[in-house]
């Protein structure tokens, strides 16, 4: 069983390289993009234009060699556009079910705070049941079906923002920052040549990403460790209780129960990934920022004084300790 294991390390690495043949410098974000796929979690990315975050999305498809569906949401999308309709066929003087793009194992919902709210709730429902209806029938979706949305930041113009409890849907939201620049160099002499195109080759199939979340499924966290994840996750509910007095003052809200979930398998998927069969307390300050940063809702005091979830989640990590037994 390690060897096999040990055989899906070496793929998920070979993703990575066949990743860099078109992406330059997004590892982090291919890393979360994975940890997403391999445990059921839909993902956010935020980031100016630019960064490259439609192009690794569409790679990582072709790579992971399953259905891909982009859909550029727009504000006159309607959620018909998304999951489908009913269509009168003339021929058969009946209706008739017509499957949007939402059918299809990996969904690009590309820049999804330009769409209304109606659109954004179709996509959102569809994340949660995994299913959809279209008249009175009701259709599963495909397996494996991971959405991974794209906005850009909301204060452009434009633009719908998401509200806070529909963003606490998606696992992770990753923020996208611009490449050093190295990379930046790398980018640039790759997309001055207007011949350029690079193709990539399918790496890993459906059954072997089925087989990863079975191997993360069978990944250890001791007692302890899941003791802390509640510990982290109280801390941003209760942060006086924690001795967090400064980071009290700023947050309204904490993170939800979802967040301890998508903390637990984070935090499993990234020690597989590290070639362990257990989790240590690396990987979960490894995930955190990814997973709570989204559902700590401040308030306007932090926003006016700079304050961010980040700040907010480091003072955590200081202060909460691991119990020992």
């Amino acid at each position: 069983m390690a060897a096999d294991n040990q055989e899906l390390r070496e793929k998920i690495e070979r993703v990575y390289s066949e990743m860099g043949k078109v992406v330059v410098g997004q590892r982090y974000m291919v890393n979360r993009l994975l940890i997403g796929l391999f445990t059921q979690g839909h993902v956010l990315l935020e980031g100016v234009p630019g960064l490259a975050k439609t192009l690794t999305v569409n790679t990582l498809a072709k790579v992971l060699d399953l259905g891909f569906q982009r859909i550029q949401f727009t504000p006159d999308l309607l959620p018909a556009d998304l999951i489908g309709t009913m269509i009168y066929n003339q021929n058969k003087g009946e209706f008739e079910v017509k499957k949007g793009p939402i059918f299809s194992n990996i969904i690009l919902a590309d820049e999804i705070n330009r769409s209304p709210a109606k659109v954004q709730a179709a996509l959102l429902e569809a994340m949660q049941e995994r299913q959809v209806t279209i008249g009175e029938t009701t259709f599963k979706l495909d397996k494996p079906f991971l959405v991974l949305a794209t906005q850009n930041p909301v204060d452009q113009e434009g633009t719908y923002p998401l509200p806070e409890a529909q963003v606490d849907r998606f696992m992770m939201k990753v923020f996208i920052s611009y490449p050093d620049k190295a990379s930046e160099l790398e980018i640039m002499r790759r997309m001055a040549n207007t011949n350029y195109k690079e193709e990539v080759n399918p790496i890993l199939s459906s059954d072997e990403v089925f087989a990863i979340r079975e191997a993360i499924n069978q990944v250890k966290m001791n007692e302890q460790l899941e003791e802390y994840v509640v510990e982290l996750i109280f801390a941003t509910r209760f942060p006086r209780d924690f001795g967090l007095k400064e980071e009290s003052k700023f947050v309204q809200f904490g993170v939800s129960p979802r967040a301890g979930i998508a903390l637990n398998r984070a935090s499993k998927a990234r020690a597989f990934m590290e070639g362990r069969d257990y989790v240590i307390p690396e990987d979960i300050k490894e995930v955190i920022y990814d997973i709570f940063g989204h559902r700590i809702i401040l308030n306007f005091e932090a926003e006016a004084e700079g304050i961010t979830t980040r700040n907010i989640i480091d003072g955590i990590l200081q202060k909460v300790a691991i119990n020992k037994v």
